[in-house]
């Protein structure tokens, strides 16, 4: 009996660090072996899972339907979604949808250099959907957790190969996505806070 290829778990990355995962990889020449993007806290990922504001949806193909969207995390760091005929689902809700409106994405990283040499940053999405504050509180609490973790894991006596690997492609402080988290978090107290 074949043994049925299992999806890789979807990592929870606040838009900060994941801008900053420019670096992606195949860990065989199979052709069909999945592409993976390093995040520089030195954790492999093959798809993400994000929850943040769209603010704002734009379809910028130029034969066919190609549309764009920009999701904002809590922090206002900015991840940039496209889709088009081969993600129906996730065009037609980018086309749907009126911003603002909270969503969570899974979809998968991808990367594209530009004319400059700089490398972009974007989520080839394979779901869309709207959600409500609360689900976007949780996914607050739940990134900041993953993030945590995978700093203390950086920072480990005895790092593992993709920690190893992300310490020698990235020049970043990842004190940097330690901040990030502890920002988003703020802001889940801040609404109460203002309130005085």
């Amino acid at each position: 009996m074949a043994s049925t290829p299992t999806r890789e778990v979807a990592r929870r990355v606040f838009a900060r660090e994941f801008n900053d995962a420019t670096y992606t990889f195949k860990e065989s020449d199979d052709e069909r072996a999945p592409n993976f993007a390093l995040l520089p806290t030195g954790a492999k990922a093959n798809r993400v899972f994000i929850v943040g504001t769209l603010t704002e949806t734009e379809d910028v193909g130029e034969d066919s339907e190609y549309w764009q969207g920009r999701v904002v995390d809590p922090n206002g760091d900015t991840y940039y979604t496209y889709a088009g005929q081969y993600q129906p689902d996730a065009a037609s809700m980018l086309r749907e949808l009126e911003p603002p409106e909270y969503v969570a994405v899974v979809g998968k990283p991808r990367t594209y250099e530009t004319d400059e040499g700089d490398v972009n940053v974007s989520v080839r999405p394979e779901s869309i959907s709207a959600v409500d504050e609360a689900t976007r509180d949780r996914w607050v609490v739940e990134t900041a957790e993953r993030t945590i973790e995978r700093i203390k894991a950086f920072n480990a006596d005895s790092p593992d190969e993709y920690v190893s690997l992300a310490k020698e492609t990235y020049d970043l402080p990842v004190e940097n996505y330690r901040r990030a988290a502890v920002e988003a978090l703020e802001t889940l107290e801040s609404p109460e806070a203002s309130a005085d």
